[in-house]
């Protein structure tokens, strides 16, 4: 297939544009001569870094910008951490592949070994902004005291540095990705820590048009992710949580059977909603829909509402 020109659309960041030469790369490996050219646009989360996320807007910070620049035709493909996309995409774009999945987990960077959350120290300093994160620690872990760190991946090691915090929570795959995996001093399984909606996964979204594009992602797709990953997203859409709302789930399809397991807490972690439910992974959808009206029969539309209150009780 020939395509005269493909931009991609990204973050700068130092890991978004790995991705997106990842992206390139492959892309370059299954069309021979394909001329692929990476256009970086900030986006409002990049730009507003002195600000808990929670506080500007959990719902497209990373990928607005992107998004109206594939709209206008600037750009020809996003490529997105699929954890920070909403559920509901702009009216002309679809998302046409999401790729292998990383390590989904969460890791800890460590100032001092550990070989679980109980040998922390008493009242450890711990940085993160997410408040899925927070929530899961502080109930395993009431007395941890929690900071907020923002930035990328660089900027995070530093400042943990800088703070003298005694532990900083990332995403495993972004510090394997940039060659940071010796950094890892403790992995956070999903017993301990659920990951967020999509964690590990890379969407690669287009406008519903462009067939063309459309053709030339198609090896890039892996099936299994996504049947994973639609399964974690309408879990969340029913919930109408956005990237920061303390919701999680990880879904896992094993012989076309799909687990999905999901979560929601309030922030200091003392309530906390767990389930899974297991189906048929061509039943994805209905399955994440179902394991969320489970958990809000539970009570998770009262802790939600508590936290949103500008949003409608009903879910």
């Amino acid at each position: 297939m020939q395509h005269a020109l493909l931009r991609i659309g990204t973050r700068a960041s130092r890991l978004a544009l790995w991705q997106a030469r990842w992206v390139q790369n492959r892309l370059q490996q299954h069309w021979p001569g394909l001329t692929v050219e990476q256009v970086a646009i900030q986006t409002t989360g990049d730009r507003i870094l002195d600000s808990p996320l929670a506080k500007i807007g959990g719902k497209g910070l990373f990928v607005k910008e992107i998004e109206e620049a594939l709209l206008a035709g600037s750009i020809d493909l996003a490529v997105h951490s699929m954890k920070d996309v909403p559920t509901r995409l702009p009216p002309g774009l679809e998302i046409g592949c999401i790729t292998e999945r990383a390590d989904p987990r969460d890791c800890l960077v460590l100032a001092a070994p550990a070989r679980s959350l109980a040998d922390l120290p008493r009242n450890a300093r711990v940085g993160t902004s997410s408040l899925r994160r927070r929530a899961q620690l502080l109930h395993h872990r009431p007395d941890l005291r929690i900071s907020d760190l923002r930035g990328n991946v660089d900027t995070r090691l530093r400042k943990m540095a800088e703070q003298q915090l005694d532990a900083i929570v990332l995403a495993a795959a972004g510090l394997q990705r940039l060659d940071y995996g010796n950094r890892i001093g403790l992995y956070l399984q999903p017993e301990d820590c659920l990951p967020a909606i999509a964690q590990g996964a890379l969407g690669l979204e287009i406008r519903c048009e462009d067939e063309n594009t459309g053709t030339l992602l198609a090896p890039l797709h892996h099936g299994a992710t996504a049947t994973a990953v639609t399964a974690e997203r309408a879990f969340l859409a029913r919930l109408e949580g956005g990237c920061q709302v303390p919701v999680a789930g990880y879904a896992q399809l094993l012989d076309g059977r799909l687990l999905l397991t999901g979560l929601v807490a309030g922030l200091d972690g003392s309530v906390l909603l767990r389930g899974s439910l297991e189906g048929s992974g061509d039943q994805a959808a209905q399955i994440g829909t179902a394991l969320a009206d489970r958990l809000l029969a539970q009570g998770a539309g009262a802790i939600l509402q508590e936290l949103y209150p500008q949003q409608p009780e009903s879910r």
